[in-house]
């Protein structure tokens, strides 16, 4: 047997303690995800050498990683998460060079994360969110993991400055580092991730490059538009930078507008300064933007309004100022999104802007002028259009004395006849009757 998949079911009890290498000696994947299991990690699973992929996420493991794990040699993938493990993450992790995907998220984990993960070098996935892990963020991170693409340690209790020369995470796709104790302002090489640069992002199925590691399926929880969203078939069209919830400082970073790929951007609930760039509508992937509750200031721009993918806006509590711009796609948003900026008017805002009450004033004078300025013309050239078909004939027949003549001729001629004609029809109409 090379595959046991047995996941989503309702399976209970512990994993065997006995040495099922000598059961199952050429197992490649072994999946119990989604099940009822309960107990810890037996040693014995160092004995099944040739597995590729472990995913015993979601179940109720307790206990610690055990260190017997880096026997597994071939494993591609290791996916622990969603259990109650806790403890330090083991050192002999590091001995697992081909693996590409790592997965120890939602336990109970605390300590530094061990230099021996340098190790793990065609690394594709890190995913260490929602534990206790504490220290610094190692700057080799940069150097070991340059094909990572998604970077995941939300939820902890990091420290320290963001790592400089992140740019070399050449094919990052996904880093989030929410909810932790980050400070300093945001390198500027942040702004240099080539893969998020792109408009159009490579397919994460190419993560994994045999037929036993493709038949797990790469999944990710994104925190977006005020929702935990789960990614998996679509996990391929997530470009997102998450650095929320943390004591970052500095003005916003301009030159983000690089990463035209940027599907969602978060940095809310830091201490960031500045104001947004005019050019951010250079950023059209972009779906989510939250810079709530920051110090940023001056006015929100026009440009804002031309992002046409935009979802999800969030400027609240900020120190933003002006008339929001609200044409274009900007219309789309509520209130609640430019709430608590003390120094915004204007729709959809409650509070208008002091030029907007001027203006109507002004339009309503102006249309009471141009209104009477037409009336007045109104009635003149009606006055002139009477006097000139009076005057006109007048004066001509009075300085010419032979027109005079003949049209008075004319006018007796008519009349005569007119009279004739009545006499006429006078004398048939008697005679009929007698």
């Amino acid at each position: 047997m090379e595959y046991l998949i047995l996941s989503h079911n309702q399976l209970q009890g512990q994993l065997p303690n006995s040495n099922i290498g000598e059961f199952l000696p050429n197992l490649l994947l072994l999946s119990l995800s989604g099940n009822q299991i309960a107990g810890t990690i037996p040693d014995s699973i160092g004995h099944l050498s040739s597995l590729e992929v472990i995913d015993f996420s979601s179940n109720n493991l307790i206990g610690t990683i055990p260190s017997t794990i880096n026997n597994c040699s071939s494993l591609i993938v290791l996916d622990l998460g969603n259990n109650n493990l806790f403890g330090m993450i083991p050192k002999s992790l590091g001995s697992l060079q081909l693996l590409k995907s790592l997965h120890l998220n939602y336990n109970k984990l605390s300590g530094e994360l061990p230099s021996s993960l340098r190790n793990l070098t065609g690394l594709d996935v890190l995913n260490l969110s929602y534990h206790n892990l504490s220290g610094q963020i190692p700057t080799w991170i940069r150097t070991a993991f340059s094909n990572l693409v998604i970077l995941n340690l939300r939820s902890n209790m990091f420290s320290g400055r963001l790592p400089s020369l992140l740019s070399n995470l050449s094919s990052l796709h996904v880093l989030d580092l929410a909810q932790n104790n980050l400070m300093g302002e945001i390198p500027v090489s942040l702004v240099e991730l080539k893969a998020m640069a792109q408009d159009h992002n490579m397919s994460i199925s190419l993560l994994h490059h045999n037929e036993s590691s493709s038949l797990y399926e790469e999944r990710l929880i994104v925190i977006t538009k005020g929702l935990s969203l789960e990614y998996n078939r679509t996990l391929s069209l997530v470009v997102s930078i998450d650095l929320s919830d943390n004591n970052l400082s500095g003005e916003f970073p301009k030159g983000i507008t690089k990463l035209f790929g940027l599907v969602f951007l978060n940095l809310s609930m830091n201490h960031i300064i500045g104001r947004i760039p005019e050019n951010i509508s250079m950023l059209r992937q972009l779906s989510s933007l939250d810079l709530s509750s920051n110090k940023p200031f001056g006015s929100i721009p026009l440009s804002m309004s031309l992002l046409s993918s935009l979802g999800y806006l969030n400027l609240s509590n900020n120190n933003f100022s002006g008339k929001i711009p609200f044409i274009g796609h900007m219309s789309t948003f509520e209130e609640s999104a430019f709430a608590g900026n003390p120094n915004l008017c204007g729709t959809p805002l409650v509070i208008k802007c002091q030029d907007e009450g001027t203006d109507k004033n002004q339009s309503d004078v102006e249309d009471k002028i141009d209104g009477g300025f037409v009336d007045q013309w109104f009635y003149l050239s009606i006055g002139l259009g009477f006097a000139v078909g009076m005057l006109v004939p007048y004066f001509v027949l009075a300085m010419r004395r032979s027109w005079c003549d003949a049209y008075f001729d004319l006018v007796n001629k008519i009349v005569k006849w007119l009279l004739f004609r009545r006499r006429v029809t006078y004398t048939r109409n008697h005679a009929q009757r007698k």
